[in-house]
């Protein structure tokens, strides 16, 4: 893959970060998912070098960069055949919406440990019947004296058994005009009444997924992101839950379209090395172009969404969030269906031997499926992109 608009920074930082996903590998993620634990030793060096922390800010432990440069790492690893999905969630929307919306306290309990891996955080937002729809979120806050009382339901929730606390996405009652509006707070794990129980998956991922279950779960104060009423637009707390939503989703996106371009990466990398040697008949199978062309289209479309990835996270990096949502929602569609084309293609040219253990493409067929409906569906982002970019009416 080319980087002919990157930095030299960060084609120093894509180099080492590849350089540790080759070291662990595709047969450290596969020893680790047999043994039904998670990456921790690449998870904890991978924070001891300061890549999980790198978008986090300096003054807190992190690197100083943003998503561009975390989007890397993702990438990398991915393409290596060891990603760590909990840098989706844990550093991009959980440290960046703590980085961007906590309070002092908040981001000096929290952005350390989550700079360099020895504490994680969860993100629950989907709800059984709320999908696609966040206006149905019914997961409720109400005040109880000083503290907060937190009641619903959050499924598809990854990594929950592994994380410290999980940044839960609820609503609270406007006092003067009655409406709910999104609010997020810090749930720790071990709090009275937060109970999580595992979603069978056919997924073979080492992070598992759950739901959770809020049973007036009592919560000081400080637990809700900004500590309290805002004064001041983007401060954090009650009057900025949108802000804050919407700063932890546009990330999220980014970080999806890096998973799905580095998983792509991997199994089109595993497919040329087995046209160029693989022979049937006189040449090797890669000569032909009913193998050579699809292979290079699976690259040209992993190539153009990493370009609109890379778009989306400087959009974002700098600031511009309205135009970071726009690119970050084409990203996203962009990378997963390119994800999903190198990896089919990719088993097809191996033929019977992607199906193998041996050559570890087949579990890719379902995880490749993620990226098209995880954090957001193909279909919603054509309906952003209709209504928000083509001025289209809305159908819903």
């Amino acid at each position: 893959m080319t980087t002919l608009i990157e930095s030299e920074e960060h084609k120093a930082l894509r180099s080492a970060v590849a350089a540790l996903g080759r070291r662990y590998g595709r047969d450290y993620v596969t020893r680790t998912i047999a043994e039904g634990r998670h990456p921790t030793e690449l998870w904890a060096e991978a924070g001891k070098l300061g890549y999980l922390g790198v978008n986090l800010p300096e003054e807190y432990g992190g690197g100083g960069g943003g998503i561009a440069e975390l989007s890397i790492v993702l990438e990398e690893l991915g393409a290596a055949g060891s990603p760590l999905l909990m840098l989706v969630v844990s550093p991009a929307i959980c440290g960046t919406v703590i980085s961007r919306f906590g309070t002092e306290e908040q981001k000096r309990t929290w952005l350390p440990g989550l700079a360099d891996g020895t504490r994680t955080m969860a993100f629950g937002i989907t709800e059984p019947d709320a999908g696609s729809n966040s206006h149905r979120i019914t997961t409720t806050a109400r005040r109880d004296g000083a503290d907060w009382l937190l009641t619903g339901r959050k499924v598809f929730v990854s990594g929950v058994d592994q994380a410290d606390a999980t940044l839960v996405v609820g609503r609270t009652e406007d006092a003067r005009t009655g409406t709910l509006k999104p609010c997020l707070f810090i749930v720790p794990r071990d709090a009275e009444g937060f109970s999580r129980h595992r979603i069978d998956m056919e997924l073979n991922a080492a992070e598992k997924q759950f739901e959770l279950v809020l049973d007036d779960v009592r919560l000081p104060g400080d637990a809700l992101v900004g500590g309290g009423t805002s004064h001041a637009p983007g401060t954090g707390g009650e009057d900025a839950g949108l802000l804050q939503l919407f700063a932890g989703l546009n990330p999220e996106r980014v970080m999806t379209a890096a998973f799905a371009i580095g998983m792509g990466r991997y199994a089109l990398a595993r497919a040329v090395e087995y046209a160029r040697d693989r022979t049937v008949w006189k040449a090797p199978i890669g000569a032909h172009q009913a193998i050579a062309h699809p292979l290079a289209q699976a690259h040209i479309d992993l190539e153009l969404a990493r370009l609109m990835m890379q778009k989306a996270a400087r959009l974002y990096d700098a600031g511009d969030d309205a135009g970071a949502g726009e690119a970050a929602n084409m990203a996203k569609y962009a990378a997963g269906e390119a994800c999903v084309k190198a990896v089919d293609q990719a088993v097809h040219t191996l033929g019977g031997n992607g199906l193998t253990r041996e050559f570890g493409l087949a579990p890719l067929i379902t995880a490749a499926r993620v990226a098209r409906i995880a954090p957001v569906s193909r279909e919603m982002i054509l309906n952003y992109v209709s209504h928000q970019t083509l001025g289209l009416p809305k159908s819903y």
